[in-house]
């Protein structure tokens, strides 16, 4: 990864299960560099309102890398770059494509919400992940305390109803963060409008 100038959210994030995850081969490859341009509260990744530029051999990088692994099976994600016209679907789209013309190979995407933008959710979509993922992250009422002011509630859930209405072949998911505070029935409610989504 290093070799390759590869970024993993495990160590951008600090995440306290890196060592769990990477004794047992698993890692979580985040695109677009290793600065975001949102401050969400649970995150430790760096921010900046105009990160460096994005690296345009990054994609076949991360190809190049998952093939020399021998991997089935790839979680791809990223930081926020709200300072791209396009968020970074074009870029996201590019790696898709590269990942996927690896035999065998099933690619997974977490990725920004791109601030609701259809157009680059459907460069996404055309793109054809496996599945596609956009992070909830928490219930309604904590989203404007625990996640930037550009990410939002509704938003993510219309991120992907797009996604499941437009490319129906491809699986959608979603996921929470627990113990901020929330209550059973907000958890319930979250999963319930998952599900409707």
């Amino acid at each position: 990864l290093a070799r390759l100038r590869l970024h993993t959210v495990c160590a951008e994030a600090h995440c306290p299960n890196v060592g769990e995850c990477w004794s047992g081969g698993t890692a979580t490859v985040m695109l677009m560099g290793d600065v975001c341009t949102r401050g969400c509260r649970f995150c430790h990744v760096k921010t900046a309102a105009r990160p460096p530029p994005l690296d345009p051999d990054e994609p076949r990088h991360l190809a190049e890398a998952v093939a020399e692994l021998g991997l089935d099976y790839i979680v791809v994600t990223s930081v926020d770059r709200d300072d791209l016209p396009d968020g970074g679907a074009g870029h996201f789209a590019d790696a898709i494509r590269r990942l996927k013309a690896i035999d065998g190979l099933l690619v997974e995407v977490l990725t920004p919400d791109f601030q609701g933008d259809a157009e680059a959710v459907r460069t996404v979509g055309r793109a054809a992940p496996d599945v596609f993922a956009n992070n909830l992250e928490t219930v309604r009422r904590l989203t404007p305390v625990v996640r930037d002011p550009r990410a939002g509630y509704q938003q993510t859930l219309d991120v992907l109803a797009r996604m499941r209405r437009e490319f129906p072949r491809v699986v959608t998911k979603s996921s929470i963060m627990l113990g901020l505070g929330e209550t059973d029935a907000e958890v319930e409610e979250a999963l319930a409008d998952l599900r409707a989504h």
